[in-house]
C-alpha cells in the first residue's frame, strides 16, 4: 500500500469528521452495512454455485459502532447471507471459511443452529475450512457441516466453557472505594464483581459450566462420532494440531483453502467449473477466496484508529463463552 494511499484515506477520514460534526450530516463514504448484500463471482464460469461464508474473529450477536458507519453482529452477518443463500437453487454447496477462537454461548449455538437449519431447508452440502483458528464456539459451529478441512497449520479444539468474572474488590480496597448492595435474596448478587464468590456461589457456577460443557460434548459425539475414550481426553478442552485433530476425527482432511473447495464440488456433485461466489457490500478489484470481507468498512476501509479493541473486550466481560481465550488477540 503506498504512501499516497495512506494519505488520501487519513485526508478524507479527517474531512468526514470535521463535516459531520460540524454540519451533524450523515456523510457516507465507501459501502456500509445498510447497503444490501450483492453476488459477486470469484472464480469459475458454471451454472452451479458454491457460496463462500467467512466466519472471522470473536464470535457474538452484538452489533459495533464504528466512526462512520455500524457493522452488523457476526450472527447477522452470516444469517443474513445464509438466508439470502436459500433462495438461489443453484447454490449447491457452502463453504465456511472460520478463522475464530468463538465467542459467546449463545452467539456460537445460534451459528450452529442456523448452518443446521439452513441445510435441513436446502439439502444444501456445507463444508468447513480451518484457517489459524477454530475453536471452542469457532469448531462448534462447524459441527452441522458435512466435511472438514483444517489448515495444515490451523490450530483447533478447546471444546470447552469458560466463566469471565472480573474482581475488583482488591483494587477498591485499595483506593478506599466501597459498594453496598441490598438484594432479595441471598444470590441474588451472584458473580458480582466487587466480593469474592462464596462457595455455594462457586457451586452453582461450575454446575451452569458443566451443563454448558457437556451439550457441547454431546453435539461433537453426534456430529463426529468421536467414541468415549477419545471425548474423556477431549473434555480436558485442550487445543490441538491438526495432525491431532484428524487423529481425533475432529477433522476430516487436511489441506488447503483449494481442497476445501474441491470438496464441497465433490459432494455436492457439481462440475470444477462450478462458480465460486461471495456475498459483498462492495465490488473488490482482483476478489478471490481469501478475501474475508463483505463491505468496505471492514476491508481497508477508512480506520484512523483501529486497534481491534471489540475483539479484546469481550473477555473482560461476565458471561459464558465457548471461547479460546488466547485467540482473541490474533490476526
Amino acid at each position: 500500500m503506498g504512501n499516497g494511499y495512506l494519505l488520501k484515506t487519513l485526508l478524507l477520514g479527517i474531512a468526514a469528521i470535521l463535516v459531520t460534526s460540524c454540519t451533524g450530516i450523515s456523510l457516507k463514504i465507501g459501502s456500509r452495512s445498510e447497503d444490501p448484500l450483492k453476488e459477486y463471482t470469484l472464480e469459475g464460469r458454471g451454472r452451479e454455485k458454491v457460496l463462500v461464508i467467512p466466519v472471522m474473529g470473536f464470535l457474538s450477536d452484538a452489533s459495533e459502532r464504528g466512526l462512520l458507519a455500524n457493522r452488523p453482529s457476526m450472527v447477522e452477518e452470516i444469517v443474513a447471507e445464509l438466508r439470502k443463500a436459500q433462495e438461489d437453487h443453484n447454490i449447491k454447496a457452502v463453504l465456511l471459511e472460520i478463522n475464530s477462537p468463538g465467542g459467546s454461548t449463545t452467539a456460537s449455538d445460534i451459528l450452529y443452529h442456523e448452518i443446521q437449519r439452513f441445510k435441513e431447508m436446502t439439502n444444501v452440502k456445507v463444508v468447513a475450512a480451518f484457517m489459524d483458528v477454530a475453536a471452542s464456539g469457532g469448531y462448534y459451529l462447524a459441527l452441522p457441516s458435512d466435511f472438514i478441512v483444517a489448515h495444515p497449520t490451523a490450530v483447533t479444539g478447546s471444546i470447552g466453557v469458560v466463566m469471565i468474572t472480573p474482581k475488583v474488590a482488591g483494587l477498591m480496597d485499595k483506593i478506599g472505594v466501597a459498594v453496598e448492595v441490598n438484594k432479595s435474596g441471598s444470590q441474588k448478587d451472584m458473580g458480582s464483581p466487587f466480593r469474592a464468590s462464596t462457595p455455594e456461589e462457586q457451586r452453582i457456577l461450575q454446575e451452569l459450566i458443566a451443563g454448558l460443557g457437556a451439550r457441547f460434548l454431546s453435539l461433537v459425539a453426534k456430529h463426529r462420532g468421536v467414541d468415549s475414550a477419545a471425548l474423556a481426553g477431549i473434555s480436558t478442552a485442550r487445543i490441538y494440531s491438526s495432525e491431532e485433530a484428524l487423529g481425533l476425527k475432529l477433522v476430516d482432511r487436511i489441506g488447503y483453502l483449494g481442497d476445501a473447495l474441491t470438496d464441497a464440488k465433490r459432494l455436492a456433485g457439481i462440475r470444477d467449473d462450478a462458480k465460486v461466489i461471495a456475498y459483498r457490500r462492495t465490488k473488490y478489484p482482483n476478489d478471490n477466496v481469501y478475501n474475508p470481507s463483505t463491505s468496505w468498512d471492514q476491508g481497508e476501509g477508512l480506520s484512523l484508529i483501529d486497534i481491534r479493541i471489540h475483539e479484546i473486550l469481550p473477555i473482560l466481560a461476565p458471561g459464558f463463552y465457548y471461547l479460546w481465550m488466547p485467540g482473541t488477540t490474533s490476526k
